[in-house]
């Protein structure tokens, strides 16, 4: 039996030290500070979409380039883009474009974002992004910046969603898009940002939620990607509106590949699954490792 006395005390405190270093660094390099980043568990952060997607049994896929939607089977997969923070390129943008029509749902959501109306042109969709803020002195949760919109259209995409709050989001232009979610009529454009309704602008239902065909696929846009954030999750309506888009497919794609930097231990992690040569030397190194440790047992 090890007594207290028998301790050194010293070196058991400096093993803790260690341990608890070690660990920190473990998260620190597993997680990740970029608003909208899918390893970010911060208020801004999309780390939840995750639990919602496993809370209606889909599994999630973090796609850090748009060839990996490749990866996954259309028409059984729903991807997500949130504010993509530089352009896709034609390339990319046929990428995207290849998943939709081959049967896949995608959602987009922005909100100010420069980049996100030119992509959905590239997709052939005919929404357009508004870009200005949306505020409601009616319907609202704290602050008229923090529109609640409870007009909801029944369908499969929005389920038992009763209501979706805004966070400093803004409008959309359908055209020809049908409208999901609308706001209510006392909402309005702030143009001029100043906080107020002023002469020029005028109180009157906006779209939030539009839905289009393209190709055998269908495509999601939303006036607000502070929806799908972990605090905004929490409100009433948006948790309900996430896993009722993901309910029904197999897999979450999640498109981060315009989208922040990935946290040092998954962005390794991806290379080594993207990487045949890396899959083979990481084997390589394992199957060494393990002869070594094996050969000094045999020797002591």
């Amino acid at each position: 039996m090890v007594r207290f006395s028998d301790v050194d005390l010293p070196r058991a405190l400096l093993v803790v030290l260690i341990l608890l270093t070690l660990l920190s660094v473990g998260v620190l390099m597993s997680t990740s500070t970029s608003a909208f980043g899918a390893y970010n568990p911060a208020w801004e952060g999309t780390s939840s979409l995750r639990d919602q997607a496993s809370a209606v049994d889909v599994e999630t896929m973090v796609a850090t380039n748009t060839s990996e939607y490749a990866e996954a089977n259309p028409t059984s997969s729903v991807a997500v883009i949130l504010s993509p923070d530089r352009p896709y390129t034609s390339a990319e943008a046929e990428d995207v474009r290849e998943f939709v029509r081959a049967g896949g749902t995608l959602v987009v959501a922005e909100d100010f974002g420069p980049h996100t109306n030119p992509l959905l042109d590239e997709l052939g969709v005919q929404t357009r992004i508004d870009g200005r803020l949306l505020r409601d002195e009616r319907r609202y949760y704290r602050s008229p910046d923090i529109v609640v919109a409870s007009d909801v259209e029944e369908h499969p995409l929005t389920g038992e969603t009763s209501q979706l709050t805004l966070n400093h989001g803004t409008a959309l232009r359908p055209n020809e898009s049908r409208v999901l979610v609308n706001s209510s009529g006392f909402s309005y454009l702030d143009t001029n940002r100043n906080g107020s309704l002023d002469g020029t602008e005028s109180m009157t239902s906006y779209p939030l939620v539009t839905l289009e065909t393209v190709g055998d696929g269908r495509v999601v846009v939303v006036s607000d990607p502070s929806v799908f954030i972990n605090a905004m999750l929490e409100r009433p309506g948006n948790e309900q509106f996430a896993r009722s888009l993901f309910s029904g497919h197999e897999t979450l794609v999640l498109d981060y590949s315009h989208q922040g930097e990935l946290p040092p231990f998954t962005a390794a992690a991806v290379a080594v699954r993207q990487s045949e040569l890396l899959r083979a030397l990481v084997g390589f190194g394992s199957i060494a490792a393990i002869a070594v440790v094996s050969r000094k047992r045999r020797d002591d």
